[in-house]
């Protein structure tokens, strides 16, 4: 049983050890194929339910995480999952928080911190990690 995305699948992230991790914005339907078997949903309200397992963090647009704590635990959960389960991070539009996160990830897999946007944004999508503070957020992940 396959329990990764697939490398060429639209929206997935390759990290440097070879995880995939799925990033989207849910304002979008959800794309053909397996769904997640675990999910991260940065929202700045608590999502609809899903037929699989959900982690919500409240993390209003254009700004960041709420609970700095919690988001830390949420990340490295997502980024341990990554290595056998298929792992989605997703916000409204999919740009923003979700290339903030997808960057953390990153960072949990070893790219340098300061490198981590430029990362996500040519392997992921362009417009990833929108605002000055979420690059600054992301510079100081640990």
């Amino acid at each position: 049983m396959i329990t990764t995305w697939e490398p060429a699948a639209k929206g997935v992230l390759r990290l440097p050890s070879g995880r995939l991790v799925r990033g989207r914005g849910l304002r979008r339907p959800l794309p053909e194929g397996p769904p997640p078997g675990f999910a991260l949903y940065l929202l700045g309200r608590e999502p609809a339910a899903v037929a699989w397992e959900s982690r919500w963090l409240r993390w209003p647009d254009f700004w960041l995480p709420s609970d700095r704590a919690a988001a830390a635990d949420a990340l490295r959960e997502a980024w341990a999952r990554a290595g056998g389960e298929r792992v989605e991070i997703a916000c409204g539009g999919g740009y923003g928080r979700t290339g903030t996160a997808l960057a953390c990830l990153a960072v949990l897999d070893g790219v340098p911190a300061h490198e981590a946007v430029a990362y996500v944004r040519r392997h992921y999508a362009s417009r990833a990690v929108e605002t000055p503070w979420q690059r600054r957020f992301v510079a100081r992940f640990r």
